[in-house]
């Protein structure tokens, strides 16, 4: 994957980050950058749900996009 479609699969992630999380910041979503599997932590601050609900969330959200997970 060249430096371009990398950085057009994050766009694209953090977009469906947003529609499926909107109460997740713009910072939250900066700050993911790089370190998707933070995601869970982010998830269940922000919503104030348990962590094993947050990771469930995230692993559903991740098998409904799993082209975006692809290294």
């Amino acid at each position: 994957m060249n430096k371009e479609q990398a950085a057009g699969n994050w766009d694209i992630f953090k977009g469906k980050v947003k529609e499926q999380w909107g109460k997740l910041t713009d910072d939250d979503i900066t700050t993911l950058e790089g370190h998707r599997d933070q995601l869970a932590g982010h998830v269940q601050k922000r919503y104030g749900i348990a962590k094993e609900e947050a990771e469930r969330q995230v692993r559903d959200f991740q098998q409904a996009n799993a082209d975006l997970f692809r290294n």
